[in-house]
């Protein structure tokens, strides 16, 4: 669902005296419609350095420009111009998308990032991992950082840079619609930079439902029990157990599925979580990444969910989406132009 970036994710000076509202059941009130767009990165812009909070001069450079960005993607489309064209990601522009049009606010301050570590980057593998450095600058939950311009950038391979698949196997998760796009759905759960970042969470005496937009995943957190299922099941989103601590539901996450790795971490990661109601229409979130076979230390971020303020509909991805197929053919063009030029190459030797 597209049309809500605008939520309210000015924060503001959190209430002193507000108190976190309590459901039938007695536990901290956490249902209802959230987003966590934001044009704040996962980790940190250089220009930043070790700064957690931007000046306000900043923050009004960067929203600024992202309004002006907006003005310019809505305007006609040129259907000859390049798919990465002003105001656009991706091929679509920017009347298609929704990656948040504000920086995100915990506490009323204005994030330079949601991970907390003091350089705001993840931190680096300890000696002996099996991740690499590299490796680990590599992966991400989220491809897309905003320059000190408001722009969306894409991290990696150019987005002009044609790919080429031999099998949708060999897609992401993402392209084949299995599971959310970027870092949606699976702890910790990030803004994908794109559209969509929309939740819905529900509560019952035993669980805790989590119900990801894209692409309508659905996470279930068992309560009233600390213990994980067999080490060799790995389910989407790992197996989540949670409870609650005073105003805060806590919500550990284990067995994670290989395919959903986090920056390399998988066989051994634990992602603990934190939902805490703060103020009226604000849910803050904060999360603990721990593997001991990746990283020496744990570490973690924060930033806080907006009320959205409307439904979240079925999100329905391959309902009408001819690129797969599309995606498939243009690789297969490009094995018989390279044949025919190998070809025609052999034959005038």
């Amino acid at each position: 669902m597209i049309g809500f970036a605008a939520a309210l994710f000015a924060g503001g000076a959190q209430a002193q005296s507000w108190k976190a509202p309590r459901n039938a059941m007695g536990q901290p009130d956490l249902e209802g419609a959230w987003t966590n767009a934001t044009m704040t990165p996962q980790t940190r812009a250089p220009q930043f350095g070790s700064r957690l909070v931007m000046t306000p001069e900043e923050v009004a450079k960067i929203e600024g420009a992202a309004a002006a960005q907006i003005e310019r993607g809505n305007q006609k489309t040129d259907p000859n111009a390049p798919t990465v064209a002003d105001g656009s990601v991706g091929g679509y522009n920017r009347g298609f998308l929704d990656p948040g049009i504000q920086v995100m606010r915990v506490g009323g301050e204005p994030r330079t990032s949601l991970v907390t570590t003091p350089d705001g980057q993840i931190p680096a593998p300890r000696p002996g991992s099996k991740v690499s450095a590299a490796q680990v600058r590599s992966f991400g939950g989220s491809p897309y950082f905003i320059d000190e311009y408001g722009s969306a950038a894409l991290f990696g391979e150019d987005q002009q840079t044609a790919r080429r698949y031999n099998n949708p196997e060999e897609m992401s998760l993402a392209d084949r619609c299995l599971t959310s796009f970027g870092r949606n759905g699976p702890p910790p759960m990030m803004p994908n930079g794109f559209y969509n970042n929309n939740y819905v969470i529900q509560q019952s005496p035993g669980a805790v439902l989590i119900i990801t937009e894209m692409v309508h995943d659905a996470r279930i957190v068992r309560l009233n029990t600390r213990e994980h299922v067999a080490a060799g099941l790995r389910p989407w989103f790992g197996d989540s157990v949670g409870w609650y601590e005073g105003d805060t539901l806590v919500v550990e996450t284990t067995n994670f599925p290989q395919a959903q790795a986090y920056f390399g971490s998988w066989e051994t990661l634990k992602v603990t979580e934190r939902f805490t109601r703060t103020a009226k229409g604000r849910l803050r979130y904060r999360f603990t990444v721990e593997d001991p076979a990746v990283w020496a230390q744990p570490w973690g971020g924060e930033y806080e969910f907006a009320a959205l303020g409307g439904l979240v509909y079925e999100y329905a991805c391959h309902e009408g989406n001819y690129a797969m197929p599309g995606m498939l053919g243009g690789s297969r063009a490009a094995d018989r132009a390279e044949a025919e030029a190998k070809a025609k190459g052999g034959s005038d030797r």
